[in-house]
């Protein structure tokens, strides 16, 4: 892994020093500084209303961190989707549901208690609403992984620990100006649901396509060669 990344913090403010303990707790992955290695993106995350924001750019050195990638290695779609179960709200509207949730959590989270750096992907409206579908079973395995994987949203950069705060560096910003940004972000949010249904039309349902009963119904595990199947097909 390379010893330093740049990232960038979109927010309506200059922060000159993220501060550990200060934020949202239900975020995708908890209290925690949220970066991305895309200024666009940041600019983005920048202008959530109709006012200019911020792009705040650091270096971040990762000597010594522990850093916990979702997307790659031993860790699949299902553990990031437990993380998220366990920082957010989900909207429960099926039976199946409450269940599922209390599955994943028990079977497919992985321990973070130790972690750093986390990094994996960003559940914004779109794809958050493909979470909420696969846990109340509308949606399979296989369609939100094809879900994620077709987003243009990148990956986020959590820094989550005391020790993680100390490695970063303050270099500049810039600002983002949302008359372009403001509509670029709401534009993204519906360019990744028409993807999602425009490659889905075309997708034929395949008779091995698991959905999260079956996952609770044949208690499977993270290992499970039926799920890697899927996550890796």
């Amino acid at each position: 892994m390379k010893r330093d990344m740049i990232l960038y913090h979109g927010s309506q403010q200059i922060i000159e020093e993220p501060k550990f303990g200060v934020g949202k707790k239900y975020n995708d992955y908890g209290q925690g500084f949220y970066c991305t290695e895309n200024i666009e993106l940041a600019k983005e995350w920048a202008c959530p209303v109709k006012n200019d924001g911020y792009s705040n750019k650091y270096v971040l050195h990762l000597d010594g961190m522990n850093v916990m990638h979702l997307t790659k290695g031993k860790f699949n779609i299902l553990n990031w989707l437990a993380i998220l179960l366990a920082n957010r709200k989900f909207d429960i509207t099926s039976a199946v549901g409450n269940s599922a949730r209390e599955f994943i959590l028990d079977r497919f989270m992985p321990d973070t208690a130790d972690v750093d750096v986390m990094i994996g992907y960003r559940a914004d409206d779109s794809y958050f609403s493909f979470a909420e579908d696969f846990v109340n079973n509308a949606i399979s395995l296989r369609d939100l992984n094809l879900a994620m994987q077709l987003g243009t949203l990148g990956e986020q950069v959590v820094f989550l620990s005391e020790r993680a705060f100390r490695k970063i560096e303050f270099v500049e910003y810039e600002i983002a100006d949302y008359r372009e940004y403001y509509f670029k972000r709401a534009e993204r949010d519906q360019n990744a649901r028409s993807a999602y249904v425009s490659k889905k039309k075309n997708l034929q349902q395949l008779v091995d396509d698991i959905f999260v009963l079956d996952i609770i119904r044949e208690d499977m595990k993270n290992d499970d060669p039926r799920l890697q199947s899927v996550i890796s097909g």
